[in-house]
């Protein structure tokens, strides 16, 4: 079974994102010329989205609640610094996922992917049958211990290993992208998204094939 199976994985499509980067340009100029309070935007739209992001690199909600509301503080503290090269989303996911790094550095925290939301979702049914055909609680209990062995897995990972597979799988980014955020080449991006692939393909094998 493929790995990316166990990810949920937003996609965007190019159109919608010029359609989205256009349309955030055009509130942070408000910002910028003195309608602070266009800011306000900004949050609603992406608050979500960046707390998603922090929470699978951190996997603790309330250490995840802080650093988002850091990331759109720094962000509003910075916006007259923001010139347009990148899109506001790219620029404000590198100010999140640099802050949530950081916070990990400092507190030599281990990141756990979790199967919570795909176990709730109803809508992502399907790929749990396609993880196993086990029901009730035998289904239960190799769920849980999926989601144990996947953990182990990340945790060997290093962290700008952890933070690609997490932008890629599950936040749904191209490499471009990625490679904005990271401050790295797409070179760098696709080697480190490969190895992580491989490495927890090779780690998972047996709780996938089985």
């Amino acid at each position: 079974m493929n790995l990316s199976k166990v990810f949920t994985k937003a996609i965007i499509t190019s159109p919608e994102r010029q359609q989205e980067a256009d349309a955030d340009l055009s509130i942070v100029k408000r910002v910028q010329a003195g309608e602070v309070a266009a800011f306000d935007q900004l949050i609603l739209k992406y608050r979500e989205r960046v707390f998603g992001i922090i929470y699978n690199l951190t996997s603790n909600r309330e250490d995840a609640s802080d650093l988002t509301q850091d990331a759109f503080i720094k962000a509003f503290q910075s916006i007259n610094r923001f010139q347009g090269h990148c899109s506001f989303f790219t620029w404000l996911y590198r100010i999140a996922v640099n802050g949530a790094l950081s916070h990990l550095r400092k507190n030599r925290l281990r990141t756990f992917f979790s199967l919570e939301k795909l176990h709730e979702d109803g809508a992502n049914a399907q790929i749990l049958d396609q993880l196993t055909d086990k029901k009730g609680a035998d289904r239960g209990t190799y769920l849980k211990e999926l989601q144990e062995k996947l953990n182990e897995a990340l945790q060997k990972l290093s962290i700008p290993h952890r933070t690609v597979i997490t932008l890629f799988e599950i936040d749904g980014l191209g490499h471009a992208e990625i490679a904005e955020i990271m401050g790295c080449t797409e070179g760098t991006v696709r080697s480190r998204l490969h190895y992580a692939k491989q490495f927890l393909q090779g780690e998972m094998s047996k709780y996938l094939n089985s």
